[in-house]
């Protein structure tokens, strides 16, 4: 190749690039992870990602999208447009193990007083996840918020119940992850892109 070939080469590759044409998928413990992705007609980027872990097990890869990227919990909160967090599991799982964890925000701190309102949606959505005897490693969920629309779970790759429509539910749902409370802190920081 002469110089003059490597040279366009190079800036055609440049090119691809900057326009975000060219996009490859992050491997994290085998579960490739998109970047970008388009939800709704919007472009999200990969904020961060990483592996939740339950002792010395890897339990699933969890990873969040923005539209810009952020670094803490209130600027996931306070972002406008769509925002995902997405679940593959790295093992077979009992739904119900699902539903604890959103039995968690439902004692948290943070549905106390107003809060409180949300604890039938939360009930709902543990109801969903209880629907399904078991999550099998390689399976999706995805809690999805999408302006004039609300907050959209979708179980392997279908929308279940109505979405609901307080921001402040979705925020409630992220805070399991992000908040004061998370249970993995080394996956919170991840998710924030501070170790991703």
């Amino acid at each position: 190749m002469t110089y003059k070939q490597r040279l366009v080469f190079v800036l055609a590759c440049l090119l691809t690039w900057s326009s975000g044409v060219y996009a490859t998928p992050v491997e994290i413990s085998g579960v490739k992870v998109e970047d970008p992705i388009t939800l709704h007609g919007t472009k999200l980027l990969l904020n961060g990602a990483g592996v939740r872990y339950k002792a010395v097990f890897k339990v699933y890869v969890a990873a969040m999208y923005v539209g810009i990227k952020v670094s803490t919990p209130e600027e996931v909160y306070a972002s406008t447009g769509p925002k995902r967090l997405s679940i593959t599991l790295l093992r077979d799982i009992d739904s119900s193990e699902i539903g604890k964890t959103f039995a968690k925000a439902i004692e948290g701190p943070a549905l106390k007083g107003e809060m409180a309102r949300f604890i039938p949606n939360l009930i709902e959505m543990e109801q969903n996840f209880a629907a399904h005897e078991k999550l099998l490693a390689g399976e999706n969920f995805t809690i999805d918020w999408v302006p004039g629309t609300g907050t959209v779970l979708t179980l392997k790759g279908k929308p279940r119940g109505e979405p609901f429509k307080e921001i402040e539910l979705f925020n409630t749902l992220i805070g399991i992850w992000l908040g004061p409370y998370a249970a993995d802190w080394k996956l919170r920081d991840a998710l924030l892109g501070k170790t991703f």
